[in-house]
């Protein structure tokens, strides 16, 4: 007998959905980065086990949006919602104040799950930070009297702490069907996408303060060569004009940089030999541009 589960991975930016999808895979389809707002798009991972086939959307960070590509993130949070059997609500391991146990954004999930009559587990993540685990058992006291959660489980995505009890949460949930993806897939993005993604992250790694969230990456290149070489072109739009020298860097050193790591990362991922080439184009107001953000993909 095959079950499947859809579940959305919400929650506010940068308390480490990504990071639990890929512990969750056991392996990196979502792009992390300390800074908010990283990921932009839903991102669908197939974990098989056996008779069960769990289906996860990562979401983004749900936030207030500022021009249309925020726009475009918050719709992806609520079609993520509707579209799946369950949400993981994922939060962090502290509150901000004895007021805000749960913040505004949290908040405005669980009415939508409750409207649409998800269950929703709780995973406080990054249980790594704290000093005890008193202090877990304090946040679970603090979080269970505000929704009728299906279970609360505290997790550390970087430590593996709590998934595989996560996953046992979540087998309770599934349901008799047919598996809608292959038994080896791991995710439905397109290649080209995941190549930009990964550019895209080291970007975040690279470049500081506010620059990475005002560029973007379209693969416009993409050949595999006979010898077995993928050879791919990426276009880096930047936001402002002036923005373009801080990407290239001092003698296109941060731009190689960049362009480098994202390689390695390919090769890993695609298990082959990857040629990339990398360049830099100013499209002042990306975010706001509708024609840019289809071609984007968001």
């Amino acid at each position: 007998m095959s079950k499947t589960l859809f579940a959305a991975i919400v929650g506010c930016p940068n308390v480490g959905k990504s990071s639990l999808l890929n512990r969750l895979l056991g392996q990196k389809i979502a792009i992390v980065s300390p800074k908010p707002q990283t990921t932009r798009t839903k991102i669908m991972g197939v974990l098989t086990s056996g008779g069960t086939q769990f289906v996860f959307t990562d979401t983004p960070g749900l936030h207030r949006p500022k021009s249309l590509l925020g726009e475009s993130m918050v719709k992806a949070v609520g079609d993520g919602i509707s579209g799946g059997d369950l949400a993981i609500l994922v939060t962090e391991p502290t509150a901000k104040s004895d007021i805000d146990v749960l913040r505004p954004a949290e908040k405005d999930i669980l009415e939508k799950c409750e409207k649409l009559k998800i269950p929703v587990i709780l995973a406080i993540n990054k249980i790594d930070t704290l000093e005890s685990k008193a202090l877990i058992l304090e946040r679970i006291q603090q979080l269970s009297p505000l929704f009728d959660f299906a279970a609360i489980i505290p997790v550390s995505a970087l430590k593996s702490d709590g998934v595989d009890e996560l996953l046992a949460e979540l087998e309770k949930h599934t349901a008799e069907s047919p598996h809608f993806f292959p038994g080896d897939a791991i995710t439905d993005q397109p290649e080209r996408l995941l190549a930009a993604e990964i550019i895209r992250e080291k970007l975040l790694l690279h470049l500081q303060q506010e620059l990475p969230h005002e560029t973007a990456v379209l693969v416009e290149e993409w050949s595999e060569r006979e010898d077995g070489l993928l050879s791919i072109g990426a276009a880096i739009f930047c936001g402002k004009s002036r923005h373009k020298g801080m990407i290239l860097g001092k003698g296109g050193e941060t731009l190689k940089k960049i362009s480098s790591s994202a390689r390695v990362d390919m090769e890993n991922f695609f298990g082959c030999k990857v040629f990339l080439r990398c360049f830099v184009k100013s499209r002042e107001g990306w975010q706001n541009s509708a024609g840019t953000l289809k071609e984007l993909g968001y």
